[in-house]
């Protein structure tokens, strides 16, 4: 069967049944299965996820020299903080991966870009495109609560952590920029737990995607914020050193997401 009648065939299986969307109710040891199906998918197709890993890597060392060459230290954090966001997105090809595995399908390098013949491509680059404008918006916000904290002035590298750690002004503004960062890491959390996979999966759009992963955070509050704070420990891992962590842990996640989809919606 070809990638364009594969993906015509799934879209008729998934329009069957997209108006009866059920959201289960998941434990954590739902999250640590979801996990190890993870792993055992990276384990299988390391190679495939490596290269997602490594783009993700290039991109967040790409973004650092980025910001000390135009003296934007400050937004050195913001930055690659902020550019976890575009996680969820940033793995589409290890849904694609994942679900064909699942499937019994074959699984090779090229099946994750198996995704721009999907019926949902557009809103998938919508929903992208969305985070993506959240990840600039962050980054304006950061910047913001910089300035009225240092003012305009750009202080030499050890002049910064310096004051960032020994003064009034820069424990506030680690304290709010934390505060405000976790709202908005939350907000993603929230709107795109499974939004992604189910784009991927479903023939739905944007919003019932959205909505469903707004349900399913409802409906498990615990163990999806359980699951943020392990994406994000993961992530703070994979970002030592020099970020190389990301070729195993962005795999392992984007895999596991998939997985904890399927758990959570029916």
């Amino acid at each position: 069967m070809t990638e364009h009648a594969g993906s015509a065939a799934r879209a008729a299986a998934a329009g069957a049944d997209d108006d009866e969307i059920t959201v289960r109710r998941i434990g954590i040891a739902d999250l640590g299965a979801a996990l190890q199906k993870g792993i055992d998918d990276f384990r299988a197709i390391p190679t495939h996820a490596f290269f997602v890993g490594i783009v993700y890597a290039v991109l967040g060392l790409v973004i650092v020299r980025w910001s000390f060459h135009y003296s934007l230290l400050p937004l050195v954090f913001p930055l690659v903080g902020g550019f976890a966001l575009l996680g969820p997105f940033a793995a589409i090809g290890l849904y694609e991966l994942s679900r064909r595995r699942e499937q019994g399908e074959e699984a090779r390098f090229w099946h994750m870009f198996a995704v721009r013949h999907a019926p949902n491509r557009g809103a998938i680059l919508r929903l992208g495109v969305g985070v993506a404008m959240v990840f600039f918006v962050w980054l304006w916000v950061a910047l913001a609560l910089y300035r009225s904290t240092f003012g305009d002035v750009e202080p030499s590298t050890g002049a910064f952590l310096v004051e960032l750690f020994t003064t009034g002004h820069g424990w506030t503004l680690m304290l709010v920029g934390n505060l405000v960062g976790a709202g908005f890491a939350l907000a993603i959390l929230a709107g795109t737990a499974v939004a992604f996979p189910m784009l991927v999966d479903r023939r739905v759009d944007v919003a019932t995607a959205v909505a469903t992963s707004l349900r399913v955070f409802a409906a498990n509050p615990v163990p999806m914020l359980v699951w943020g704070a392990i994406v994000a420990g993961g992530l703070f891992v994979g970002a030592l050193p020099f970020l190389l962590g990301f070729l195993v842990v962005l795999p392992v996640l984007g895999h596991a997401t998939w997985h904890l989809y399927r758990r959570v919606v029916a």
